[in-house]
């Protein structure tokens, strides 16, 4: 697979990463199987998928359990990134809440990394800014841990310019990880479609290109949607978060077939699936561009990978570029 950089000076990771919160919350909860992932998960390294993603809040700790037995014997293999700086009120809901204190971030990597059962986390991201908490304060001490050599590398996630910035002249950011996708584009500044808690629309893709910080896109396939498989709410389990997502209601998804019609075209074009295409679409929007579509089948893990062979056409990106906005709201 295509390498790419994991920030300024950092590893060469895989074109496109792994992320594992689907094997514990989430998506289709009820399929869940620890040790079909951990199958998928070595089986994702024998493809050069090398950088993996989770968090702490990802099933209250079990994602990250479950990686720590998935990567026995295989550790050095992987560039592994978990987060900080969110705290599970509810299971069962998803209830959380953000915490940003110092002496929360040096409790939750201690845990996480007992969890991971490794010595030390390649890249640990602030899940999200508290705003309770000045950021100079949690990123100071996640730099403190990265002092003390039980982190490698910082991350953010969700952030604004502004943010990312203040933090980079404290200790550097190497990666910023938010929702990017054909709808889901407000990190490339498109107007309308800022995310939201944030200051109108941002090309933190730009930003993080100029300053070489990889931008790492969550949810590539727009969860799920860009594949074409889901045409009503009822194909999802209750639990499923998409279950009562604005954008997978009747009225919508009739609407935004109107996107997966044009990813469709251009698949066909290239004997790709509308997967294949939606992720080949985020890593042309950069060379510091690294998504990290999620599964928990073995199927389409190997459909995703390949993926980073496929070359897009001017063209073909001016086609998708111009895809109508979504309809709903991504929360």
């Amino acid at each position: 697979m295509e390498q790419r950089k994991l920030g300024s000076g950092g590893p060469s990771i895989g074109a496109i990463g792994l992320g594992c919160m689907g094997m514990s919350w989430g998506y289709a909860e009820g399929q869940r199987n620890d040790d079909t992932s951990v199958r998928v998960i070595a089986e994702a390294l024998d493809l050069g998928v090398t950088f993996l993603d989770t968090s702490d809040v990802y099933g209250d700790g079990h994602n990250e359990r479950l990686l720590g037995r998935a990567l026995a014997g295989r550790r050095d293999e992987v560039v592994l990134a978990t987060k900080c700086g969110l705290v599970v009120d509810d299971l069962a809901t998803r209830a959380m809440h953000r915490d940003g204190r110092p002496e929360h971030v040096r409790a939750a990597v201690e845990a996480s990394l007992r969890r991971l059962d490794t010595d030390v986390i390649d890249l640990l991201y602030l899940h999200r800014v508290d705003p309770e908490v000045p950021l100079a304060d949690t990123w100071g001490a996640m730099a403190d841990l990265v002092a003390a050599g039980t982190v490698r590398r910082l991350g953010l996630s969700e952030v604004s310019i502004a943010e990312a910035a203040e933090a980079h002249r404290q200790h550097p950011v190497a990666a910023i990880q938010s929702e990017l996708s054909l709808w889901t584009r407000g990190p490339l500044g498109r107007p309308g479609e800022e995310l939201e808690g944030l200051p109108g629309a941002e090309n933190l893709v730009g930003w993080c290109a100029e300053n070489d910080v990889t931008f790492v896109p969550f949810s590539p396939l727009g969860r799920g949607f860009l594949s074409g498989a889901y045409v009503s709410p009822d194909q999802f389990e209750e639990s499923d978060f998409r279950k009562t997502n604005a954008r997978f209601q009747d009225e919508a998804l009739a609407a935004n077939a109107r996107i997966v019609d044009v990813v469709r075209t251009v698949a066909t074009r290239h004997g790709a699936t509308p997967a294949q295409v939606a992720i080949a679409w985020t890593l042309a929007q950069g060379e510091h561009v690294v998504p990290i579509p999620g599964t928990k089948n073995s199927r389409y893990l190997k459909e995703n990978a390949d993926a980073a062979a496929i070359r897009l056409s001017e063209a073909d990106l001016a086609e998708l570029d111009a895809v109508p906005d979504p309809v709903g709201s991504r929360y």
